[in-house]
């Protein structure tokens, strides 16, 4: 009895150490969105995390809510630099998320700066 107890505990060990590694590492999708940057903010009561949604439509239709990574301080630095701008931005979308990490499933990777398609020249 107590080898099968010993047993069953590796193996619902290992089935959590092997959810957390995938959660962690899979990558459902990338891409690339395009939009207004309108809003960047490090929010949160028990874990502060990096929030930031992109107007993809005019008035605000479509809102694209994305999180960052703490680790990626640069990226950080520019959407703060080019909030209220147009801009495109790579991002990776996970199959879930811990809550340390964000609220959004969406990861911005890299951002820059372009041109908007509804300005006049």
């Amino acid at each position: 009895m107590r080898k099968f107890l010993m047993i069953t505990a590796a193996m619902i060990i290992l089935f959590i150490v092997g959810y957390f590694t995938f959660l962690y590492n899979a990558t459902y999708s990338e891409g690339v969105r395009s939009g207004e940057l309108i809003k960047v903010s490090n929010k949160g009561v028990a874990f502060k995390t990096w929030e930031g949604e992109i107007s993809q439509g005019i008035s605000g239709a479509q809102i694209f809510t994305f999180s960052v990574l703490d680790s990626e301080e640069k990226v950080i630095s520019d959407l703060q630099s080019l909030e209220g701008q147009y801009v495109q931005v790579n991002y990776v979308e996970r199959y879930r998320t811990f809550p340390w990490w964000g609220d959004t499933r969406y990861f911005i990777t890299d951002v820059k700066k372009v041109n908007s398609p509804f300005k006049i020249k």
